[in-house]
């Protein structure tokens, strides 16, 4: 059995993950680097890879694009969404960390990788977590998916309800596992990257678990398979997974300062080809593209003038951050724009989050971001009086008397 020590949850790396990973699920939009800037990657291996992509967490910008829409099998990448489920269902305490849960027999005789739980046994929701996520125990799998749901089947309809909508609209899932069935689970990179993205905006703590190295259960002490945990120390996730139809496949992401990257490969021919992308496509991201925190929510752009109204002026501003991810030394080259729709004079009252115009931030011809813009206050009905004198102030100035 696990130590407890060896179920703790280092508490700092998900707080880490949950304030770096500011996500509007306008995930992988083409609002982003042109496609001539998404493709000046180019591997350095020779190895056969189906699919590959890289994206910045923070911006959703996609910064390399290889056949990301293309259906596959992902294999244990369909493990992401199990925990994810099991995530939501700890939100909604449905389940608990502490649960003890009965192995069945049909777990029991689960092949491929494998937690190696005993028939009959009780383990905990929390020990299955860490063997679904660090072993990529199949047994672990099954047993996790029929105590959140009664069956393997229902547990299954629960993760392509919840893929549609985080809008994985390419994924279809089979199984728990992502092992091969008479209906093979169907995914895209594009889709996958989109769930990594939901398992740390949405579960910090459940995606901290993926940065641990090794794990001990029934005696057995197996080590994680993401060879880049133990090789790049920025290092701090996904998933790892293979089958002979999905071939090698794998979800990566890392921290450099203050700039998160994900990186997706299905079907590399190899172990070593899939691990060797994955950082190439990583070392790709951060050595040549920057991040940049240009507007905050809440943050006053600037103000409207407004007439018959207590208030002068009415701030306006945005209701998400604006992130985007730009090729280094490009920062001065940006330009923002900003639209407002109003109509001269603008008479108030005016409701606070009133959208008021749009902002656009660019790179050349290339827009990178563009967010509708709304009042931050309010502008509350001047008195009688005050009306009366705006009214003769605007009169005057429309006949070029004032």
């Amino acid at each position: 059995m696990p130590r407890r020590d060896q179920l703790a949850l280092p508490l700092y790396r998900a707080m880490l993950v949950a304030i770096t990973t500011t996500l509007a699920l306008a995930l992988l939009t083409d609002l982003g680097l042109s496609a001539a800037q998404a493709q000046r990657f180019t591997p350095s291996t020779s190895a056969v890879v189906a699919a590959y992509l890289l994206m910045d967490a923070n911006s959703g910008q996609l910064l390399v694009a290889h056949d990301i829409d293309t259906q596959r099998e992902p294999a244990s990448l369909t493990k992401v969404m199990t925990v994810y489920v099991a995530g939501q269902k700890l939100l909604e305490g449905a389940i608990f960390m502490t649960d003890e849960v009965r192995v069945s027999e049909k777990a029991w005789r689960m092949t491929g990788s494998r937690m190696f739980l005993d028939l009959n046994s009780t383990v905990s929701v929390a020990a299955l977590l860490h063997g679904i996520i660090v072993q990529s125990g199949n047994d672990a799998s099954v047993a996790l998916a029929e105590h959140v749901a009664g069956t393997e089947a229902e547990f299954v309809e629960l993760m392509n309800r919840t893929a549609q909508e985080l809008g994985m609209t390419r994924t279809t899932f089979a199984n728990a596992t992502g092992l091969p069935a008479r209906t093979p689970v169907q995914t895209t990179a594009r889709d996958m990257a989109t769930l990594s993205l939901s398992l740390m905006r949405d579960h910090p703590y459940l995606y901290s678990l993926h940065s641990i190295r090794h794990f001990e259960y029934n005696n057995i002490n197996q080590t994680n398979r993401n060879r880049l945990l133990h090789r790049d120390p920025t290092v701090d996730g996904i998933k790892t997974g293979y089958t002979r139809a999905a071939g090698y496949c794998q979800t990566t992401s890392a921290v450099r300062g203050e700039m998160r990257l994900i990186a997706v490969v299905l079907g590399a021919d190899s172990v070593a080809a899939r691990t060797r992308l994955n950082q190439e496509l990583l070392d790709y991201g951060f050595n040549n593209y920057e991040t940049h925190r240009l507007h905050v929510r809440g943050e006053p752009l600037g103000a409207i003038k407004v007439w018959k109204a207590r208030q002068n002026e009415v701030a306006y501003g945005l209701n998400s951050d604006i992130v985007v991810t730009i090729p280094k030394g490009q920062f001065p080259d940006l330009d923002r724009r900003v639209s407002l729709s109003l109509t001269e004079p603008v008479l108030g009252p005016m409701l606070r989050g009133q959208k008021v115009g749009v902002l656009e931030i660019a790179l050349g011809n290339q827009i990178l971001a563009r967010e509708d813009i709304f009042t931050l206050s309010e502008a509350t009905p001047a008195g009688f009086f005050s009306q009366v004198v705006d009214s003769v102030r605007l009169l005057l100035l429309r006949t070029n008397l004032l």
